[in-house]
C-alpha cells in the first residue's frame, strides 16, 4: 500500500514539474513576442529614413540580424510567383502576367502590367518599375506587390488610380535578382553586380550581348519589345533620388548631367516631395542627386536605359536599411505609396505628347522628336506614329519632328502647367523631276507602243506631220477672231458687269 502511495506521489510531482515548466515557457514565449514587437513597431517618425538618427529602425539590427533569419516575414520565390499569379487571376480585367526570361538558376522572372488593355498596343505611355535589382535588397519586390494589390482595389475608386490605369501602361518587374535573393547576397548566382553588367559609354567592356547575364540580357531584350517612355528601380542602402549620369568621362566624382538634366531633376523632385521625408534629407538637397556626384559607377541600368533605349530611368534608394524587418514593410508602403503613384502619373500630367502623320496619304509615321538645346531624340512609334516627350516645365520649348523623305516642322510650346498634345502632319520631300518620272512609272500604256510612235513621228512622215500642224494652227486663228468679235458685242449689250478670276 505505502509503495503504491509513494509511486502516485511521484508520478503526481512529476506532471506538476513538467506542468510548471510548460508554463514558465508559454510565459518566456509571450513576454519575448511582446518585447520584439515592441521594438519592430516604433513610431512613424521614427524610421529608417531618418538619417539624423540610426540608419534602421531596430535599435540594435546588428545584433538582431545575428540571431534572427533576415528573409523572416518576407516573401520567398514561391510566395513572390504566387503572390504574382493570384494578382492575375484577381485582377485579369486589368492586368497580365508575364515572364521575361529565367534567372541563372531557372528561376522565371515575372512581369504584372497593369492597364485598362493590358497586352494591347495603344498610343499611352508605359513606364516599368524593377525591384531586388541587387539580391540584398529586397525591399521593392516586397512594395511592388503593395502597388499592384493597390491600383487592383483602387481602379475603379481612386481617381489616381483609375488615372493611370486607363491611361498608362505599367509593368512591374518585383524581383530581377531572384537567385541573389535566395543567397542573401548582393550579385546574382553567379556573383555578378547586375547594375554594373549593362553596356556602358565610357568603359567599354563585355560588349559581346551572349557573354552577359541572363537577368541583364532579358531586360535588354525586354526594352527592344516594348517601347516604355520612363522606369524606376527601387533599391536600398540610403534615401535618395538618383538621376543620371552615373559615370564621368574623366571618371572623377563629380557633377556630370545629361542632355535631359533639367527633365530628370524635375522627375527626381517628384519622387522626393511626394515621399513622407526624402526632400528633408540632410545628406541630399532636395533628396536628389546626380549619380556621377554622388559616386560614379559604370555599367549602370539607368544610363543604358536612357542612351540605348529612349527610356527615362531613375535609381531610387528607398531605404537607409538593406534589409529591414518585415514588420516595417507596411510603414515603408505608406512613405513610399504617393512617390511611387506620382511618378507614374507625371507621364500623362506633364510633357508633350503627339502622333507625326503624312500628309500625303494620312498614315503614321516612325519619325523622331527634338527640342531645340537639347541633344536628345525621342522616336516615334511604328504603328501609331505616337511619341511622349519627359520635359520640366517652363515657359516655352520649340518642338521639330523629322522623318526622312520628309519636311521637316517646328512649333513653339509653352509648358507652364499640364501636358501638350501637338501632332505632326509632314509633307513628302518629292522633286519635280521625281513626281514626273513617278507618273511615268504609273502609266498603264505599252511603252513598246510609244517608240514606234515616236518613230513615225520622227521618220519618213515628218512633212505630213508638219502640214497637219500649220493647216490645225490656222485654224485655231480664225476660232479665235471670231471669238473675240463675239465677246466684244457682248459687253456692247451687257454694260459695266465685272468678272473677277481667283
Amino acid at each position: 500500500m505505502s509503495s503504491i502511495s509513494s509511486s502516485m506521489s511521484m508520478d503526481m510531482k512529476l506532471n506538476l514539474f513538467f506542468f510548471l515548466v510548460l508554463f514558465a515557457s508559454t510565459i518566456s514565449s509571450s513576454l519575448a513576442k511582446g518585447s520584439l514587437q515592441q521594438t519592430l513597431l516604433p513610431s512613424e517618425f521614427n524610421d529608417c529614413s531618418n538619417a539624423s538618427q540610426a540608419r534602421h529602425l531596430l535599435e540594435d539590427e546588428s545584433q538582431a540580424q545575428k540571431s534572427v533569419d533576415l528573409a523572416q516575414g518576407y516573401m520567398s520565390n514561391d510566395d513572390l510567383e504566387w503572390a504574382i499569379q493570384e494578382i492575375g487571376q484577381r485582377c485579369s480585367n486589368i492586368s497580365r502576367i508575364y515572364s521575361i526570361g529565367k534567372s541563372v538558376n531557372g528561376f522565371p522572372l515575372w512581369v504584372i502590367e497593369i492597364s485598362d488593355k493590358p497586352g494591347e498596343e495603344e498610343t499611352e505611355p508605359a513606364f516599368k518599375f524593377i525591384g531586388n535589382v541587387h539580391g540584398d535588397e529586397p525591399v521593392g519586390r516586397e512594395l511592388l506587390i503593395f502597388l499592384a494589390n493597390w491600383l487592383c482595389d483602387n481602379h475603379l475608386k481612386d481617381p489616381l488610380a483609375t488615372l493611370i490605369v486607363e491611361n498608362v501602361h505599367l509593368h512591374l518587374l518585383p524581383s530581377m535578382n531572384p537567385d541573389g535573393f535566395s543567397l542573401k547576397k548582393r550579385g546574382n548566382a553567379n556573383n555578378i553586380d547586375l547594375n554594373r553588367d549593362f553596356p556602358d559609354q565610357f568603359i567599354f567592356f563585355n560588349d559581346d550581348e551572349d557573354s552577359r547575364q541572363p537577368e541583364t540580357r532579358a531586360i535588354m531584350n525586354w526594352l527592344r519589345d516594348i517601347r516604355f517612355t520612363a522606369s524606376a528601380t527601387l533599391h536600398g542602402g540610403a534615401l535618395v533620388a538618383n538621376y543620371p549620369w552615373d559615370g564621368s568621362d574623366d571618371k572623377r566624382t563629380k557633377y556630370y548631367g545629361c542632355p535631359d538634366d533639367d527633365a530628370f531633376r524635375f522627375m527626381s523632385s517628384i519622387y522626393s516631395h511626394s515621399h513622407y521625408n526624402m526632400s528633408s534629407s540632410k545628406e541630399f538637397l532636395g533628396g536628389i542627386t546626380n549619380g556621377a556626384a554622388w559616386y560614379p559607377l559604370y555599367g549602370g541600368m539607368q544610363d543604358w536605359n536612357y542612351i540605348h533605349a529612349g527610356c527615362f530611368e531613375l535609381t531610387l534608394e528607398i531605404c537607409d536599411n538593406k534589409w529591414p524587418s518585415a514588420a516595417e514593410l507596411p510603414i515603408l508602403w505608406r512613405y513610399n505609396k504617393m512617390s511611387m503613384l506620382n511618378l507614374v502619373a507625371s507621364l500623362v500630367k506633364t510633357g508633350v505628347h503627339g502622333r507625326i502623320y503624312s500628309s500625303g496619304d494620312g498614315r503614321p509615321l516612325p519619325g523622331s522628336i527634338t527640342v531645340s538645346g537639347i541633344n536628345y531624340t525621342v522616336r516615334a512609334g511604328k504603328t501609331f506614329g505616337d511619341y511622349h516627350r519627359i520635359l520640366a516645365p517652363r515657359d516655352k520649348y520649340e518642338v521639330v519632328a523629322t522623318m526622312p523623305g520628309y519636311k521637316s516642322k517646328n512649333t513653339t510650346i509653352w509648358l507652364d502647367e499640364g501636358p501638350v498634345t501637338l501632332d505632326f502632319v509632314l509633307d513628302p520631300e518629292v522633286s519635280v523631276k521625281g513626281s514626273v518620272l513617278q507618273n511615268i512609272y504609273k502609266c498603264d500604256c505599252n511603252n513598246e507602243s510609244k517608240q514606234e510612235f515616236v518613230h513615225f513621228l520622227w521618220g519618213a512622215h515628218l512633212e505630213v506631220f508638219f502640214v497637219v500642224i500649220v493647216i490645225l494652227g490656222f485654224l485655231l486663228l480664225l476660232f479665235h477672231r471670231r471669238a473675240k468679235v463675239k465677246i466684244s458685242t457682248s459687253r456692247q449689250s451687257a454694260g459695266a458687269k465685272r468678272t473677277v478670276e481667283v
